[in-house]
């Protein structure tokens, strides 16, 4: 693996990496400058990193995605479109299609990074992939980026014509909260790692349910927990949708009236069907104060 970081070798794998772009680079440099992440730069002097590309690619896959949904779904609120466009372009999803298309194999990283699984890492095959979409709108314009995006997220944006915000796990899980008669969820982060490559876990706790994720992101970890919880949570009703969502999860979250309240107002009916014995005997006590008078 440690001989791939060479330029040599690197390179030799664009060609399967343009084939899967669907673009051709007239300026095969960009995309060598797209795969070069920092690490390269610190232990090759003179060597530029992908940075500036990657803001560059951000903003242009915003674009692009947002254009898209635009266009394509009508009919859908503000609110559902962006939900949706969050879904698309956030690091998780970008780090699965850099994995895709084999951009990992690509990647010029310095020895410390390659040895530690660099990669593979989300965060760097997320920021990576952002860049080369950079370096197509710099190589071809904003009809080879367009075209590019369409055919990485195609499939993705036709399930989300299926579901807006399909994978905004953060919203469905609080809305399933709701419609069970939870609290909301409540999640706990924890970060580790350097700076300048801040590795983050989340667990989310709601009901009986519990969700762990990990992420280069605060978002994308709460985003993988809440889905983890939301998958465990769904399931609980389809198995006992008749008793458990009624009997059992909802006076957790109604502890102190329900458990006080209806045992006292169960116990309270009772005298009152035997109060109507209790009161007949006081015609004796009239008769007493009356002997007495």
């Amino acid at each position: 693996m440690v001989g791939r970081s060479s330029d040599s070798s690197a390179l030799a794998d664009t060609a399967e990496v343009m084939d899967r772009l669907g673009h051709r680079f007239a300026d095969a440099a960009l995309l060598t400058l797209a795969c070069t992440h920092r690490s390269w730069c610190a232990e090759n002097a003179g060597s530029s990193s992908n940075e500036r590309l990657e803001f560059l690619g951000d903003a242009v896959l915003g674009l692009v995605v947002t254009q898209r949904l635009y266009a394509r779904f009508g009919d859908w609120s503000e609110g559902d479109l962006a939900k949706t466009r969050a879904s698309l372009v956030n690091s998780a999803t970008l780090a699965e299609v850099g994995r895709s298309i084999g951009l990992g194999d690509v990647l010029r990283l310095g020895r410390g990074e390659e040895a530690s699984g660099g990669r593979d890492k989300s965060s760097i095959l997320a920021d990576a992939m952002e860049a080369v979409i950079g370096a197509v709108y710099l190589d071809g314009g904003l009809g080879a980026a367009d075209d590019a995006v369409g055919r990485l997220l195609g499939g993705r944006i036709d399930a989300a014509s299926r579901a807006p915000g399909h994978a905004d796990f953060k919203t469905r899980l609080q809305e399933l909260a709701a419609h069970l008669g939870l609290a909301p969820p409540v999640y706990e982060v924890t970060a580790s790692g350097p700076a300048h490559d801040p590795r983050f876990e989340a667990t989310v706790h709601v009901g009986t349910a519990r969700g762990n994720g990990r992420g280069s992101s605060k978002k994308d970890a709460e985003q993988q927990a809440a889905q983890v919880a939301h998958a465990a949570l769904e399931s609980e009703p389809r198995r006992d949708s008749d008793v458990r969502p009624e009997s059992s999860v909802r006076p957790e979250s109604n502890v102190g009236p329900e458990s006080s309240v209806r045992p006292e107002s169960n116990v309270r009916r009772e005298p009152q069907d035997q109060s109507e014995p209790e009161i007949r005997p006081e015609p004796r006590v009239r008769q007493e104060t009356g002997v007495r008078s």
